[in-house]
């Protein structure tokens, strides 16, 4: 006989009787536990509330269930805890189901026993495990910082990393770098012609990273930020004073990202038409070197979150370009700014509406949240027009007090690549407009295609039967040459036929997640198209993406090859491709590994692809969001299909824009 399984929440049936205000600590750890057993908080969110009792018996209820919030909320990405959320129950904040919320030991029953105004809330957190932001830290592993009007709940270590990358970034917006006026403008007439009656907004970005020791360059696909970003390394070549060479390093979150940035920019600056006596671009091209993952730029370390390049042992440059700046989160921006020598500029590039990075912090899009209405003041203005003759008009001027970080700011605003069918979708998608997204879809051409609702088994075999998808990519497994020599080109055109194609989930598990789409698809490819498939096994055309750094492998968390043989054909190997070049490693070296038919959209960030398919799970609505939407369409260069397991979840996800709490921009003013 089966036992009978009792529900998390029966233990808690003294709730009902429990008179308002009167929980004791005791029970709301019972009540955070019956939660975590339930799967709606985190097993650490509970034991963290537990481990404040214990070091402070006194510790209130309200104490324990902020604390338990907070947690939650930072494994969600937020830094911090807005105060002013507690005072009625954080439905959208968890973004729980109904049952966690309106049940009788839900969300709602829990928040009639909480404080109900901002003055009680700070009283009921008293504590000596808690310290006000300008009191001294004597190792409180909670802080409240904010301000009296608007108070922020913090952990320790996400406190200290907003106020040092809130102060670093801060420091370098304000300080001024020495621009020769003359010499930039006619740099800049070499690079972008002569300027024009409209605002050349690559033209003002390249003018504007070069007067403090910190730029920031957004935009959207096909605005030309990489474009722009060559010629702005090439401008600070021409006006490097030397006589030391200029030392510049290109870095990425992810190694997609930072191959295709080398290689963009390597061909941007190759292709500029400039004669070598003026300026000796092949050489700034190979001083470069490759472009790194930030991981292996900093040194990162597995047995320490300590880099190995930090303020005492700084990096060794002149200039740091990193792009997908969306996807760098607060910690590393903090190991970034400290390993940054006092000198060196640094320049963000990335696109500010892009899903933020997985782990806490927006620190993009806190940088850009002025950059779409400008906000220069008059310095600028005046600036902009002296060096490089542009006439910004008054509707970028700054009506109140001008933030620091929007003078260092310059938001690309026209896309010359993205403006048919699919640019004009993520434009809906990013306004919010559903009704325009799903008009999108009605005119018959061979960009957009719409399954709904739709079978994991039709999202399989769309993915074999459209055109250059993975029949053709089987096939050229299944064909490898018999003159070792030709071996290079065949491995370069499989990986190159395989990353045509990806299919992008919002959710990791289940179905319609990663490895349930990985499982299906590998089944259909077996079936259909004759790849011979082992599951949970190695096998020829077996795409994997790497999961954890690896820097004796020379491997990174994100990147992406295939497994296939070597030249002499005894056993197999998984290839990367970085441009046109190749390198390998054992699979039996590559143990932090999983299939990439389909993966998530925040582990596509950085990559493109000819044909993306992005799937909305059902019952999904608490990971859906706008830009997730916006990032899985961006990621498309020639075909996007989105796959919707049931209607209205296109609708669902454009009605959610996504929110990181966040008190970063309160050290810029």
């Amino acid at each position: 006989m089966t036992p009978h399984k009792t529900s998390p929440m029966a233990q808690l049936d003294w709730i009902s009787a429990q008179p308002t205000q009167g929980l004791s600590a005791a029970q709301t750890l019972a009540w955070l536990s019956a939660w975590a057993d339930a799967l709606w908080l985190r097993r650490l969110d509970a034991a963290l509330s537990a481990q404040w009792l214990r070091l402070d018996p006194n510790a209130s209820p309200a104490l324990l269930v902020a604390s338990a919030v907070l947690a939650q909320m930072e494994g969600r990405g937020h830094t911090c805890l807005p105060l002013s959320e507690l005072l009625q129950p954080p439905v959208q904040w968890l973004g729980w189901p109904s049952e966690a919320v309106q049940g009788e030991q839900g969300l709602l029953a829990l928040w009639q026993h909480m404080p109900t105004t901002l003055h009680d809330w700070q009283e009921a957190l008293r504590s000596p495990l808690l310290r006000h932001a300008a009191q001294p830290d004597a190792g409180q592993p909670l802080v409240l910082g904010g301000t009296p009007e608007a108070p922020l709940l913090y952990l320790r270590r996400y406190a200290a990393y907003e106020q040092r990358v809130g102060q670093g970034l801060r420091a370098r917006a304000l300080a001024r770098l020495p621009v020769p006026e003359q010499a930039t403008r006619q740099w800049l007439d070499r690079l972008f012609g002569a300027p024009g009656p409209e605002v050349d907004w690559q033209r003002l970005a390249c003018a504007v990273a070069l007067r403090a020791p910190l730029a920031v360059i957004t935009g959207g696909p096909g605005t030309g930020k990489t474009y722009t970003a060559a010629r702005l390394l090439a401008l600070q070549l021409a006006l490097h004073p030397g006589p030391a060479p200029l030392r510049v390093a290109l870095a990425a979150p992810t190694g997609k990202a930072a191959a295709r940035l080398k290689q963009s920019i390597d061909k941007a600056l190759v292709d500029l038409p400039i004669p070598p006596e003026l300026l000796d671009l092949p050489a700034l091209v190979d001083g470069m070197g490759p472009a790194r993952t930030l991981h292996s730029l900093l040194g990162a370390r597995p047995d320490t979150r300590r880099m190995r390049h930090h303020a005492a042992h700084p990096l060794d440059v002149d200039v740091l370009m990193v792009d997908e700046a969306s996807m760098v989160h607060l910690e590393m921006m903090d190991a970034l700014l400290a390993a940054l020598p006092a000198h060196a500029r640094l320049v963000l590039l990335g696109d500010k509406d892009q899903l933020a990075s997985v782990e806490a912090g927006a620190v993009l899009g806190d940088l850009c949240r002025y950059a779409a209405r400008g906000a220069y003041d008059s310095e600028t203005v005046a600036y902009a027009q002296a060096v490089a003759g542009q006439t910004i008009p008054p509707a970028y001027f700054a009506t109140a007090e001008p933030p620091p970080l929007a003078q260092v700011t310059v938001m690309l605003r026209e896309s010359r690549r993205f403006d048919g069918p699919i640019g004009a979708l993520a434009l809906a998608v990013n306004q919010g407009d559903a009704a325009a997204a799903r008009a999108a879809f009605a005119p018959a051409h061979t960009m957009l295609a719409a399954l709904r609702p739709a079978t994991p088994q039709a999202v399989c075999d769309l993915a074999l039967q459209s055109d250059g998808g993975w029949a053709d990519y089987a096939a050229s497994v299944l064909a490898p040459p018999t003159d070792p020599r030709q071996h290079p080109e065949w491995v370069k055109g499989v990986l190159r036929s395989f990353d045509r194609l990806r299919i992008l989930c919002a959710v990791r598990e289940g179905e319609w997640g990663v490895s349930g789409l990985n499982a299906a698809v590998q089944k259909t490819l077996a079936t259909h198209a004759g790849l011979p498939v082992q599951a949970g096994e190695w096998y020829a055309g077996r795409p994997v993406m790497v999961l954890r750094n690896d820097a004796q492998t020379g491997v990174f968390n994100g990147d992406v090859g295939v497994a296939l043989p070597p030249a002499d054909g005894q056993g197999l190997r998984v290839w990367f491709l970085d441009g046109e070049t190749l390198r390998s490693v054992a699979v039996m070296r590559l143990p932090d590994v999983q299939t990439a038919f389909a993966m998530t959209v925040h582990k596509s960030q950085g990559s493109e692809f000819a044909h993306t398919m992005l799937v909305l799970p059902p019952g999904g609505a608490e990971v859906l969001s706008r830009e997730l939407v916006y990032t899985g369409i961006t990621r498309a260069r020639e075909r996007f299909t989105l796959v919707e397991a049931a209607d209205g979840l296109l609708e669902a996800a454009l009605s959610r824009p996504s929110v990181r709490a966040s008190g970063l921009a309160q050290w810029w003013g």
